[in-house]
């Protein structure tokens, strides 16, 4: 989308907005997809990442699946038109009831837990289930994001392998794939290799497998010249280490992996109007019509988003703060160098596709913002901006 395209959006939209461009969701796909030449591949586009419908209904029009940790994403699926055949359903700390619930859907269960794994394979011994292993490989570009870690709440331990063998035989069930996730934004492809050895090691201890799931967690650029992870190369060593263990195991089955941000993160922006430029004695501010509440990745992850200002782009660059409405610290970028900013200039955050819309509040009593999705060279509105009687539609307002 060219900055003309950008502004054009926000003119018919107002501000903020997200605005997503499809052909960069659909050549993320095809790169993927390209770069792992195996029997069966499938590829389950994590929801949570960015749950619209429109952008499931053009995943699912690529032939891509879903991977989904709640009911309800289970159900926005299939509100999207995708067979839950091609839904794989991989919860947390969820009751059974909630599992039950998915498992009545049709969708792919994945228990991630000895308790679950137990109740569910003794009421329902003849649905087959995966199993998510936690490898005990600390990965990912934060804390908060790194989920395969000895102390991570996700999976079952590889050292309860005996305990989780003798569930399966003491109920009966059918374990049909294995699944790991060890974080997001890794780099090294070592760290996918040196887990792989261990699901694979894993899996030949269940002989009805179907899939073998690596989960994600690769790293996308949020900069200009940036490093991230090299898929041509993870999916030459990968499909050899692949093919090796098919061989040994006595059939083909499946690969999955489960992109989200790599599907939709650099095809997001979202576009934000200056209210005001303050200048304190050490800082100048760019105050936007916009907070956390919208976008709250840098105060949570202290994620990175490339700041351009496309209303004056040509301007001699100066350092900014860019801060938001918020009634709390609410900062986007400290000391960045941006064109020249006036009140009334839009700015363009790169990177605004994954975790962005998705974790928006109504903090402050704010409106979330709509979503614009640039498909054919349109703009075609697929979400509303909120109004005041989003904010009260469900409230029960007591006469005092």
């Amino acid at each position: 989308m060219t900055n003309k395209e950008l502004l054009s959006v926000a003119e018919e939209f107002g501000s903020p907005v997200y605005v997503y461009d499809a052909e960069k969701i659909i050549s993320q796909y095809n790169r993927l997809t390209s770069a792992f030449k195996v029997n069966e591949l499938r590829i389950h586009y994590a929801v949570k990442a960015l749950s619209n419908i429109s952008i499931l209904k053009l995943l699912n029009s690529l032939g891509c699946g879903l991977d989904t940790v709640s009911v309800q994403e289970v159900k926005l699926g299939l509100e999207a038109g995708v067979d839950p055949s091609k839904i794989i359903y991989t919860p947390n700390g969820v009751s059974l009831e909630e599992i039950e619930e998915v498992m009545h859907l049709g969708a792919q269960i994945n228990i991630d837990n000895l308790s679950i794994l137990e109740q569910f394979g003794s009421r329902h011994p003849k649905v087959p289930v995966c199993i998510r292993i936690n490898p005990h490989v600390m990965a990912g570009g934060n804390s908060k994001i790194s989920v395969g870690h000895i102390d991570s709440k996700f999976g079952i331990s590889i050292h309860q392998m005996p305990h989780l063998l003798r569930i399966v035989e003491n109920t009966g069930m059918r374990i049909n794939g294995i699944h790991m996730h060890t974080g997001s934004d890794i780099l090294d492809i070592g760290v996918f290799l040196y887990a792989s050895e261990i699901l694979f090691e894993t899996a030949q201890q269940f002989k009805d497998l179907e899939f073998i799931d690596f989960g994600s967690g690769f790293k996308v650029p949020y900069r200009e010249g940036d490093i991230e992870t090299d898929i041509e190369d993870l999916g030459k060593q990968l499909t050899k280490k692949f093919e090796v263990f098919c061989k040994s195991y006595g059939k083909e089955v499946a690969l999955v992996f489960e992109p989200g941000k790599y599907l939709v993160s650099e095809a997001g922006k979202f576009l934000a109007k200056v209210n005001v430029i303050k200048q304190t004695t050490s800082t100048v501010f760019a105050g936007i019509d916009t907070g956390f509440n919208h976008l709250i990745r840098p105060m949570f992850y202290g994620a990175h988003h490339d700041i351009e200002n496309i209303s004056n782009p040509d301007a001699k660059t100066r350092y900014y703060s860019v801060v938001g409405y918020i009634c709390e610290t609410d900062t986007f970028g400290n000391n960045r160098q941006i064109s020249e900013i006036r009140e009334g200039d839009l700015l363009c955050f790169s990177n605004a596709g994954a975790y962005c819309y998705s974790m928006a509040s109504n903090f402050n009593s704010r409106y979330r913002p709509p979503e614009v999705l640039w498909y054919k060279g349109k703009a075609h509105l697929i979400r509303e901006r909120e109004t005041f009687e989003d904010l009260t539609r469900h409230q029960h307002i007591l006469e005092f």
